[in-house]
């Protein structure tokens, strides 16, 4: 994982997605501002998809690599948070797959916007991501288990697709420059590899 900052708000988004969204729950949550038992908010966000996929630079939020499948993800979910299920300020970029892995953990994993640059890195050459000592004590916990619930260690689906990145640069196909833009974290490791290398 790393940092990501908030982008703005997309000039159309109240206008399409939040006002509609909030009649919508107006009409379905209870007297206690739940929704029905299995009853998911209708979906006015996935229209601005492109948008919140371009504010994460076509990144994963928690994979850190390009990705042309990712979903939008509520980080604090519609069924604990449905008040939240159209504020964009709730949005993240995941791949499907690791936003059905995160459910509605919520901030039982963290979130994007709170992770620093330094709290994770890649291990060369096995590819797995590892906490640092960079991560504060009182976030230790969870970003380990941010790491092990949403697959983002040494899960197989994830070692392989760092795995091709890694060789497309090893290879010559992909340069440094081109690496930072698709996979941020190897690209990161192997200026880390470098660095060590040249030292005396």
């Amino acid at each position: 994982m790393k940092h990501f900052n908030p982008q703005p708000e997309p000039r159309d988004f109240d206008r399409r997605a939040r006002q509609p969204g909030r009649a919508w729950l107006r009409d379905h949550l209870d007297q206690a501002g739940n929704l029905p038992q299995g009853t998911r908010p209708r979906d006015y966000w996935s229209d601005f998809r492109g948008a919140l996929a371009e504010g994460f630079d076509n990144l994963c939020a928690y994979t850190v690599m390009l990705t042309t499948e990712g979903t939008v993800d509520h980080y604090l979910s519609c069924n604990h948070h449905p008040d939240l299920a159209y504020e964009w300020s709730n949005y993240r970029f995941v791949m499907g797959w690791i936003n059905s892995s995160k459910g509605d953990l919520d901030a039982a994993v963290l979130d994007p916007f709170e992770v620093q640059e330094d709290w994770f890195e890649i291990i060369l050459p096995s590819l797995q991501l590892c906490l640092t000592d960079k991560v504060p004590p009182a976030q230790r916990d969870r970003a380990q288990f941010t790491l092990t619930r949403l697959h983002l260690d040494h899960d197989e689906r994830i070692i392989r697709v760092r795995q091709q990145w890694y060789q497309l640069y090893l290879d010559g196909y992909l340069p440094l420059a081109g690496l930072q833009k698709v996979a941020p974290l190897i690209a990161r490791a192997v200026m880390r590899d470098i660095a060590e290398r040249s030292e005396p």
